[in-house]
């Protein structure tokens, strides 16, 4: 079984060999492939290395698993119009009367791709979508009160799903229309507002069958449109850190963990494997987290120019510590470091950058500050200290809420940039510094 998987795809270019199928059999054991859209996820997550490895993927899955070929230029949903897998599923779902309807292919190719990648939630409870509907207010205003008591808990186990395959498209758009003028905040696990993990038929990442996926990754591919307007889902990514994104900059931040993964050789499961095998021996794998994993923030709160951005700082750094298990230790500076960081918000409590400099090298480090300032104060102490920093920690990123526009005119910028790899503090700029922390190094 799947014997030719890693064959067929490393004939597009993707890294895929024994251990691929190990892992893959893993989880299959595990539980956790019971449809097609759970084998695309986990195998995904097992063959896809960089984004670049996507579209390979995406081509060597459909046609291994669905003998759909994308040829070279060509879209995924014309592909899919061409092969004969969608041909046998579009006559085993249409009747004869369904054959002379004016239901249109773009529509046929949605569902076909939904089922596809329908996924395996531990739904307990399917409800009625139209109930919900019926239910709530179109005209309700949006306020604090309103906003779901789970917002900040929408990775949690969906355990129902609402069905709102009764609701045609255009009451769906309708109300959508009535909401998105009544929105002003960001909304989660809820039935209602445009937002995350619930059961509304707006948002992503819940559980809502046949409503409108707008924004974000798809949570069971169950929706029958998919919206990629901000206007409907206003997060920009682009945007300086603030409480309506802190989310998606969590969600990058999440690379440095993931990159701590680690594989190494199960030798006493190899060996007792082999001996049930008459001898034949097959590496055994185990995958595990480096729970290990140990980060230190350094902030500038030393300043007007700081305080909007501290506090959303120290609350995505919390946010991490909680969803991850690793080592957080927080220092603060202002403007620039010389031979002191300070362990606590007022700055009254110093610690010596030589004490700093004895934590383990394997540390990752991200300094945030806007690197403004008058250049007297960006003294050779500085220079030494900041340089030692960058020395000792190989893992070392600087986050910068200055806008870009500013930066290449100031002097101080422009000399700490060329100590540490500087990124914008935003989602994007976040996300760009952890591909740089997690890349490898190359030994002279």
């Amino acid at each position: 079984m799947l014997s030719t998987l890693p064959e067929y795809f490393r004939g597009h270019g993707l890294t895929a060999d024994v251990r691929t199928l190990l892992l893959l059999r893993k989880a299959m054991e595990k539980g956790l492939v019971l449809t097609l859209g759970d084998m695309y996820n986990v195998l995904k997550g097992i063959v896809v290395k960089e984004p670049e490895d996507m579209g390979p993927y995406t081509k060597a899955y459909y046609g291994y698993f669905l003998n759909v070929d994308v040829k070279y230029g060509q879209s995924l949903e014309d592909a899919i119009l061409r092969s004969e897998t969608f041909q046998k599923w579009k006559d085993s779902k249409l009747d004869e009367n369904d054959k002379d309807s004016d239901i249109s292919l773009d529509d046929l190719v949605s569902q076909f791709l939904d089922e596809v990648h329908l996924t395996s939630y531990d739904i307990k409870e399917v409800i009625s979508g139209r109930d919900i509907f019926n239910k709530n207010d179109a005209d309700q205003e949006d306020s604090p009160s309103d906003q779901d008591e789970e917002a900040d808990n929408v990775e949690r186990q969906l355990e129902k799903m609402a069905d709102y395959s009764d609701i045609s498209l255009e009451e769906l758009l309708e109300r959508l229309e009535k909401i998105k003028d009544q929105q002003k905040d960001k909304h989660g696990g809820g039935s209602h507002w445009v937002g995350t993990g619930g059961i509304s038929p707006f948002g992503h990442g819940g559980a809502a069958k046949n409503g409108i996926r707008i924004g974000g990754a798809g949570g069971g591919k169950m929706a029958r449109k998919v919206m990629g307007d901000k206007n409907f889902f206003p997060v920009d990514k682009d945007a300086l850190l603030n409480d309506n994104n802190i989310d998606a900059a969590l969600s990058s931040i999440k690379g440095v963990f993931e990159e701590s993964a680690t594989e190494k050789l199960d030798v006493p499961q190899t060996i007792k494997s082999g001996l049930k095998r008459g001898g034949l021996f097959i590496p055994e794998l185990s995958s595990e987290k480096n729970e290990e994993l140990k980060v230190i923030v350094l902030i500038d709160n030393g300043g007007y120019s700081m305080s909007p951005y501290v506090r959303s700082v120290q609350n995505l750094f919390k946010k991490m510590k909680t969803r991850f298990a690793h080592d957080l230790e927080t220092y603060y500076f202002h403007n620039t470091i010389y031979q002191y960081v300070y362990s606590n918000e007022r700055r009254t409590k110093r610690v010596a950058i030589e004490k700093l400099l004895d934590h383990d090298k394997n540390y990752r480090v991200f300094i945030i500050g806007d690197a403004a300032m008058a250049p007297y104060e960006l003294s050779g102490l500085s220079f030494e200290s900041l340089q030692s920093i960058q020395k000792k920690f190989k893992k070392c990123v600087w986050l910068n809420p200055e806008p870009l526009r500013y930066w290449a005119s100031t002097y101080t910028i422009q000399a700490i940039k060329s100590i540490f790899p500087m990124y914008p503090l935003t989602p994007h700029g976040i996300e760009r510094a952890v591909r740089k922390m997690n890349s490898k190094t190359e030994l002279l």
